[in-house]
């Protein structure tokens, strides 16, 4: 793996490389030169920077609520620590997958290792379940068997300090993937999220057994398990609908904007799919059958610089051109398309 310094350089730009050729289906290949660093790499580095800066501070915080654990006897705390130690160790696979993705192309995997993001998300929402099933056990047992929980002003202090951690980490994968278009990282930001709120929630606990109610340290527990099995669900979702192609509503409207944009082109039929962090997009345009193929080649070339200029996130546009009277289901409700 590069030095830190290295890939500051790189995202500063320095020791940049020409962006890989696109291609287009049934007319030959056009060159496409960004002129800037390869985008793959430069979010992938990103990715991981992110990965690592958040499973230091997970372990950190979940290492300070451990000791506040054995001192207090807390079963809220100690489910907020088990969760906290599954987010850190969710890390692991996203970092193998963002290793991974940096691959090139083979002949066995033509696009690449992408999709090992998915299932590095598959594996989170495992963990994630696992930290859900154990620390629902331990609320329920402690609400037939209940235990005296002291040190309520450390175990009001180890609920802050998990709120801070996890809303930290909560900002370092949300905006970065973002940036790098991964919707396992986004997930597993908004679950950091999730996680610092019901840090919060021992907090409440602890003040309900400082006020002479025992039982509020359990009940807070049970409904921390409650939410993680909320976070189960939506991150479940999130992840699946990426690994059966599903693609948001807005990339296709983008796609129909984008084309828009050039003169004499209509989209017949236009599709994409993340693989990974990086968008394709297989597109049937249709243009004056009059025109002489050197024409309608510029139009292609047209739309594509429009695609990679309106779509950030896109790595491939495959154009091709179909008759102008052909119709396509996909192209249904977007001939009127308005930005």
């Amino acid at each position: 793996m590069n030095s830190l310094g290295a890939r500051i350089l790189d995202w500063f730009g320095f020791g940049a490389r020409d962006h890989a050729a696109h291609g287009h289906g049934g007319h030959g290949s056009h060159g496409h030169t960004h002129g800037v660093i390869d985008a793959t790499i430069t979010t992938t580095d990103r990715g991981i920077w992110a990965i690592k800066w958040s499973f230091v501070i997970l372990a950190i915080t979940a290492a300070m609520q451990m000791v506040v654990v054995v001192l207090s006897g807390s079963v809220a705390l100690l489910a907020d620590t088990i969760h906290n130690i599954g987010d850190a160790t969710t890390a692991i696979p996203l970092w193998i997958a963002f290793i991974l993705a940096r691959r090139k192309p083979s002949p066995t995997f033509p696009y690449g290792l992408g999709r090992v993001e998915d299932l590095a998300g598959i594996i989170i929402v495992g963990i994630i379940l696992f930290s859900a099933i154990v620390a629902g056990y331990q609320a329920i047992d402690r609400l037939i068997n209940p235990r005296v929980v002291t040190h309520l002003g450390w175990l009001t202090a180890a609920g802050i300090v998990g709120f801070l951690g996890n809303e930290a980490v909560a900002v370092f994968r949300i905006r970065v993937g973002r940036e790098i278009n991964s919707a396992a990282l986004i997930a597993d930001g908004y679950h950091a999220r999730t996680d610092g709120l019901t840090s919060l929630a021992v907090v409440f606990g602890a003040l309900g057994v400082w006020l002479g109610f025992p039982l509020a340290d359990p009940i807070v527990g049970l409904l921390i398990t409650l939410a993680i099995f909320g976070i189960v669900w939506q991150s479940a979702r999130s992840v699946l609908t990426r690994m059966l192609d599903g693609i948001e509503p807005d990339v296709i409207s983008e796609i129909h904007h984008a084309a828009a944009h050039v003169p004499g082109v209509r989209i017949v039929d236009a599709r994409a799919r993340w693989i990974g962090h990086k968008l394709h997009a297989d597109i049937a345009i249709a243009v004056d059958e009059s025109l002489p193929v050197s024409e309608a080649r510029k139009i292609t070339t047209a739309l594509e610089d429009e695609l990679f200029e309106h779509m950030p996130a896109l790595a491939a546009a495959n154009i091709r051109l179909a008759r102008a009277d052909a119709d396509h289901p996909h192209e249904h409700g977007h001939s009127e398309h308005r930005h």
